[in-house]
């Protein structure tokens, strides 16, 4: 059996360095933190983009963002066991309507519940109770 020539890698081994690269970040409570994605099979990866029309082009104008050096980006992510690093990727889902999800948790949580609905709920877990003792006791 002859070895297969394949005239390209489609994976090469070696990595090149792809420059400053476009990260996305958000803020948090000590400043900007890196955004990590999942990719289409749920690892998890470093994002970065060669220029910023492809960062806005993919996440929106919202989307914030800083300059830093492919080698720079995987030591930010490697302690956090982030070895993939995916440079402009075309596509992402859509962000959350987080908006409408707080709406549906306000409107569904137990708190909101109005005290006499509450203790209806008691009262009535509490007769059960009594109608299954007195099927017991005859």
């Amino acid at each position: 059996m002859s070895p297969v020539e394949h005239s390209e890698d489609p994976e090469p081994s070696e990595r090149f360095p792809a420059g400053l690269l476009f990260v996305p970040v958000r803020s948090g409570p000590t400043g900007c933190t890196a955004r990590f994605f999942r990719t289409p099979l749920g690892g998890r990866t470093a994002v970065g983009f060669t220029s910023a029309a492809k960062l806005t082009a993919t996440l929106g104008t919202d989307q914030a963002s800083i300059r830093l050096s492919e080698p720079a980006l995987r030591a930010l992510a490697a302690p956090l066991g982030v070895t993939a690093l995916t440079i402009d990727p075309q596509f992402s889902a859509p962000s959350a309507d987080r908006t409408a999800a707080t709406a549906r948790e306000r409107e569904n949580s137990w708190r909101r519940w109005h005290p006499q609905h509450v203790g209806a709920l008691r009262v009535t877990g509490a007769a059960a109770v009594v109608a299954c003792l007195n099927l017991l006791i005859g």
